[in-house]
């Protein structure tokens, strides 16, 4: 089955049918180590993400730049703020702010992939004493948000999803934890590539709820 084709909410110059084609390409076959240049992470499933996250939360990228820590001012950070538009754990406002380190310096240069505009849902880490966060498991625990052509919505981590629903099942069924029959069946039948955001959402809903 072929994946939807997909395009980011946030406004983008106008493109070819080629090059969008290729753009999405890319990113399905993204590299782990792409969510944060040179960067190892151990791959976790979403149940692991949203267990080890303080605060999980959808909304729009306000603003992302790049500047030294105010206190460790050897380390180059990212200051991101989103405008929320739905909370699924721990508490946030109308705005969300975290400050992220970068230790590539490409990443100075991007912004780390954070653009203005950028629609995300993100399964934040809670904040170290130096104030430091990031999402869970690097790219894992960050989802962009496409939509198709029908205008559905979508949501693609850092890993192209692959894995993302790694021996889940088993897991929840050993803690007492059970899942819609309709949600049981994506996670044990999905092996990478886009998730529909509603089914994301409900997912995480429902394993947040348990926590």
């Amino acid at each position: 089955m072929r994946p939807p084709a997909l395009t980011s909410t946030n406004p983008r110059p106008p493109r070819t049918k080629w090059a969008w084609g290729a753009a999405f390409l890319a990113l399905l076959l993204a590299s782990p180590l792409a969510a944060q240049r040179g960067a190892l992470t151990l791959p976790r499933s979403l149940d692991q993400l949203v267990d080890q996250a303080a605060t999980i939360i959808r909304g729009h990228v306000v603003s992302a730049r790049v500047e030294r820590h105010p206190t460790l001012t050897n380390l180059h950070t990212i200051v991101v703020t989103l405008r929320v538009h739905q909370t699924f754990k721990g508490q946030a406002g109308q705005t969300f702010t975290f400050r992220q380190y970068i230790w590539d310096v490409r990443d100075r240069y991007d912004a780390a992939g954070y653009r203005k505009g950028q629609h995300l849902l993100l399964l934040m880490n809670p904040p170290t004493r130096y104030g430091l966060s990031s999402p869970a498991g690097l790219g894992q625990g960050r989802f962009r948000i496409l939509v198709d052509r029908q205008g559905r919505e979508y949501a693609l981590n850092g890993h192209a999803n692959a894995g993302l629903f790694r021996q889940m099942s088993q897991r929840l069924k050993k803690s007492g934890r059970a899942l819609q029959p309709s949600l049981a069946q994506l996670a044990d039948q999905h092996r990478s590539g886009p998730v529909q955001l509603d089914d994301l959402q409900n997912l995480i809903r429902t394993l947040a709820g348990n926590n």
